[in-house]
């Protein structure tokens, strides 16, 4: 095993693991190469979480990809067929991607391209920056394989955001909203060379040929970061809040709202946990009338479920709160109950708004107490006392075994008595004992 392996290897969970292993079998069963790529290998070689799994193959990445969901179970959420693009999400959660090995050739800003096949090293080249622009090979003969034809490694150790070609931001003006975000979420700073290229790309207006969906689409990767709100005062003071609403600017960008959700979502929940994007989007739009946040919401293009969510999510947060700050709950146990039904927009969203501080105090007391006490209970456990799986039976088991282990007073810990010294010997008679 390479040494790259072991990195990745080391920074995947076991659904993620489970992927790639999947992905692997299918390409060499399809008699074609693949790659790991993009943010998966950013995000491996930087010792960060990986949050989603990039795939490039040298072609048929649409039948690939559906194969992985067939074979995995999960949904397509959207493709590509001119650029041979498909986007994953899988039945365990975790997002994935398949995409061809590429060129493509603009004529003007964020036109349509003409594509066409590349080698592995072609199809890094033409990406946005050199950060993601490396890959790493899941194939037998070159398994463990880095490829980084623009030296993206020495960019991530030097924490510097450059492009990987000249023609970064007329090919796709919307990499001028990433690149803001990963100053903000990355913390890096931008190559004085890539810098010139941005500031001649907003004087073009190259921003303008891009989607406002684009846009929308980098806001909601932002409102997972603690620098959230940094980020969107930097999209204003550029102009490119506008192109979402020309509501969002000035005092109407809820700047102060923002900063205390955030503050509120990294200090109470836990890293790794399901985001909170519809609370985030809720008081992101607080301050704007019907109108102007029903033109926002549109924006962000929201699927049904979402859509449906976000209408009952006041609703839900004010029921939350009434059942958190009932005399009724006497019992960790109770408490935990009620929070692991709730969504993380609802939790949080009453976190923002509840002024109760027996309602603050439960909701962190399930997250730094009661929701750890439950995860040590195991379905092992359960399955040692008789109970077989998959049956209502064993559901009560496990529901039965979390409750009394949430509710058990812990121990008291006796200290070990201090020893006590021995008296001193007596001392012998002066002058000693006569014969």
């Amino acid at each position: 095993m390479s040494d790259y392996m072991f990195v990745l290897e080391s920074h995947l969970d076991g659904a993620q693991s489970k992927i790639v292993s999947e992905m692997q079998r299918i390409a060499t069963h399809a008699g074609m190469n693949v790659w790991l790529t993009g943010g998966a290998m950013r995000d491996t070689l930087r010792g960060a979480r990986i949050t989603d799994l990039d795939f490039s193959v040298e072609r048929d990445a649409i039948k690939l990809g559906k194969a992985l969901v067939q074979a995995l179970g999960g949904d397509v959420v959207s493709e590509d067929s001119l650029k041979r693009w498909i986007e994953l999400r899988m039945a365990n959660g975790v997002r994935a991607s398949v995409s061809n090995l590429r060129t493509e050739k603009y004529t003007k800003p964020g036109g349509k391209p003409q594509i066409g096949p590349a080698t592995i090293h072609e199809d890094l080249q033409r990406r946005d920056f050199t950060i993601n622009a490396m890959a790493l090979a899941l194939n037998r003969g070159s398994r463990g394989l880095l490829i980084d034809p623009t030296n993206g490694q020495a960019d991530l150790q030097q924490r510097e955001l450059r492009a990987a070609n000249s023609y970064a931001f007329f090919d796709d003006p919307s990499r001028i909203f990433r690149l803001v975000r990963f100053q903000h979420v990355l913390g890096f700073e931008t190559a004085p060379r890539t810098q010139l290229q941005i500031e001649n790309a907003l004087l073009e207006d190259y921003q303008k040929a891009a989607s406002p969906s684009a846009l929308a689409s980098e806001i909601r990767a932002l409102s997972e970061s603690e620098n959230a709100v940094a980020g969107l005062e930097a999209y204003e003071r550029l102009g490119l809040l506008k192109l979402i609403s020309p509501a969002l600017a000035g005092p109407k960008l809820n700047a102060a709202g923002l900063g205390k959700l955030q503050k509120l979502a990294h200090t109470v929940m836990p890293p790794g946990k399901d985001g909170a994007w519809l609370a985030f989007l809720t008081v992101l739009t607080e301050k704007l009338n019907p109108r102007e946040r029903a033109d926002v919401i549109k924006a962000f293009e929201l699927s049904k479920h979402e859509t449906d969510s976000l209408k009952k999510l006041e609703a839900g947060a004010k029921k939350l709160e009434s059942s958190l700050k009932s005399a009724r709950i006497t019992k960790p146990s109770l408490v935990y109950e009620v929070l692991v039904e709730a969504s993380p927009d609802e939790i949080l969203m009453v976190l923002y708004q509840s002024t109760l501080r027996v309602v603050q105090d439960r909701i962190r007391a399930y997250y730094q107490k009661y929701l750890p006490l439950a995860e040590e209970v195991t379905e092992e456990q359960v399955i040692a006392t008789g109970v077989k799986p998959g049956t209502p039976k064993f559901d009560k088991a496990l529901r039965a075994m979390v409750t009394a282990h949430i509710n058990a007073r812990p121990k008291k810990v006796v200290p070990p008595p201090e020893p006590v010294a021995p008296p001193p010997a007596p001392m012998a008679a002066r002058g000693g004992a006569r014969k």
